[in-house]
């Protein structure tokens, strides 16, 4: 999908499987990265925090679930979550074959 080779990270914050992540670039400001993410079938991020900037994670394909400071969000393509600045996000995969494709898209509060 993305070109050029991914940082693959494993249980990324406490959870399972792999994310691999593709730096996209940044845009001008207020947006500081636009990354490519994969995660693995079954797998999930675990629970950090926004600390530098906002995000919002922007679903293209698979399915799973997203918690942001305990509110469940279901992901499908299309769906967008909004991660306010200090606000606690995981990840899930709920797919037992198909990977969860979404952009991470951060900017500063401007």
């Amino acid at each position: 999908m993305w070109k050029g080779k991914p940082d693959v990270r494993k249980a990324l914050f406490g959870g399972r499987g792999t994310v691999k992540v593709w730096a996209l670039g940044a845009g001008p400001e207020p947006f500081t990265a636009l990354l490519g993410c994969e995660l693995s079938p079954r797998g999930s991020v675990g629970p950090h925090a926004q600390e530098d900037c906002g995000e919002v994670v922007a679903v293209l394909a698979g399915r799973g679930a997203a918690s942001v400071d305990g509110v469940v969000h279901p992901l499908a393509p299309g769906a967008v979550v909004e991660l306010p600045l200090g606000s606690v996000l995981t990840l899930e995969n709920t797919s037992r074959v198909n990977k969860l494709r979404y952009l991470i898209i951060k900017a500063r509060a401007g």
